[in-house]
C-alpha cells in the first residue's frame, strides 16, 4: 500500500494531477498507520501481523 501510494503521488506531480497525488498521500499514510499497528503487535485486520 505504501509503494502504491508513492507511485501515485510521483505519477500526480509529474502529470500534475492533484487527485492522484491526494489519493497517494491517503495510501502512504494508511499504509504506515498499518505498518506501525502491525510491528506493534496490534491484531490488523483481524490478521496478527500486516505484510
Amino acid at each position: 500500500m505504501i509503494i502504491l501510494g508513492i507511485i501515485l503521488a510521483i505519477v500526480g506531480l509529474v502529470l500534475s494531477v492533484p487527485a492522484l497525488l491526494y489519493i497517494g498521500i491517503a495510501l502512504i499514510i494508511i499504509g504506515v498507520v498499518l505498518e506501525v499497528m502491525g510491528m506493534a503487535g496490534h491484531a490488523v485486520a483481524g490478521r496478527r501481523h500486516y505484510y
